[in-house]
């Protein structure tokens, strides 16, 4: 662990509501106290985030999305989850982050995207990362819920805004709904990387590729079911956002013993470690490398590459990826 926790490294899939440390639910809990089913005190968040499937882990998330209730809310869940992912070394993070739901309790869209920009530039500031931002559809309410969130993304544009996703259950949620919304996102310049294939079979990962022309998949991990659709995937390098606890904490895998990394890897399908919704899954990013390197049989020069593959698969601008891959380059040599 002490060469990964030291490794430079790019996180990709990561939600922003889910990254909420357990001190920072349990100060939000405290503040709407007897309106919330969340516990205001920490120790019992680790029982409260202990899930039956994966239903009952959106039923929950969607209880502590429910304590943002105002402009300083949404300030300090951001920028506390810049504090936590720097302090693991993490140099730039793509936080996935659902307007719609925010809009739905009366925070209006300008007032949502003007709390994650201030927190973003503070946070670059204070703790040395650069974050952005991939505005993400919640499946579980349609189109409805996808026309605002493009009209958000486009109308507003905040200036760390560069992907459009599709989160929330996949179970009954139709993949080519949204094409008319990715469409428009994609013409605006904006890259697609919707979920798919965690839940279900592959395909869902068919349809978000041929309907939404993604150019990453968030999991993804039901490609190993098809190797038709991994011949694919690594044809086109369309990398795979892996993020192996939480697959096991939602049920979508029995078992790390069982997760499907080293099928897609041996496959040549390109992937990124990611760690999702770290607190509600009981890990962190460096707690998913370990796992990676442990999976797939890595030395340090193989942990290396994983956070380079990181950078490489990220929508970052070309500077940034240069400098951030220097220092992993700089790092793993010494």
């Amino acid at each position: 662990m002490t060469f990964i926790e030291g490794l430079p490294k790019a996180e990709l899939h990561v939600h922003h509501v889910g990254s909420a440390s357990p001190s920072t639910v349990a100060e939000l809990a405290a503040r709407y106290e007897g309106d919330t089913p969340v516990p205001a005190d920490p120790a019992l968040l680790a029982d409260y985030f202990t899930f039956t499937d994966f239903g009952h882990f959106i039923e929950v998330y969607l209880a502590v999305v429910d304590l943002l209730r105002t402009p300083e809310d949404l300030w300090t869940l951001t920028y506390d989850v810049a504090r936590d992912l720097a302090a693991q070394n993490v140099r730039y993070v793509e936080l996935t982050c659902t307007p719609y739901t925010s809009i739905q309790v009366g925070i209006s869209a300008e007032e949502y995207c003007e709390a994650l920009e201030d927190a973003r530039r503070k946070a670059e500031v204070d703790f040395g990362i650069a974050m952005r931002w991939i505005f993400d559809i919640p499946g579980e309410s349609g189109v409805p819920s996808a026309d605002v969130t493009l009209d958000t993304a486009l109308r507003l544009r905040p200036d760390g805004l560069v992907g459009f996703g599709l989160g929330g259950p996949e179970v009954g949620v139709p993949r080519p709904q949204f094409a008319p919304h990715f469409e428009q996102a994609i013409a605006a310049g904006l890259h697609s990387v919707p979920h798919a294939g965690e839940s279900t079979g592959p395909e869902s990962i068919w349809d978000s590729l041929n309907y939404l022309h993604a150019e990453r998949i968030g999991h993804g991990i039901a490609a190993a079911q098809d190797p038709a659709l991994m011949a694919y995937l690594a044809e086109n390098q369309i990398t795979l956002e892996v993020s192996p606890t939480s697959n096991v904490c939602t049920r979508s895998v029995p078992s790390l013993a069982e997760h499907p990394l080293p099928t897609l890897v041996a496959a040549g399908v390109p992937v990124t470690i990611n760690s999702d919704d770290p607190p509600m899954f009981g890990t962190t990013l460096n707690a998913e490398y370990a796992i990676a390197q442990d999976l797939l049989g890595l030395d340090d020069a193989g942990v290396a590459e994983l956070a380079r593959a990181a950078v490489r698969a990220s929508f970052a601008d070309d500077a940034v990826k240069r400098d951030l891959l220097a220092e992993i380059d700089a790092y793993a040599a010494s």
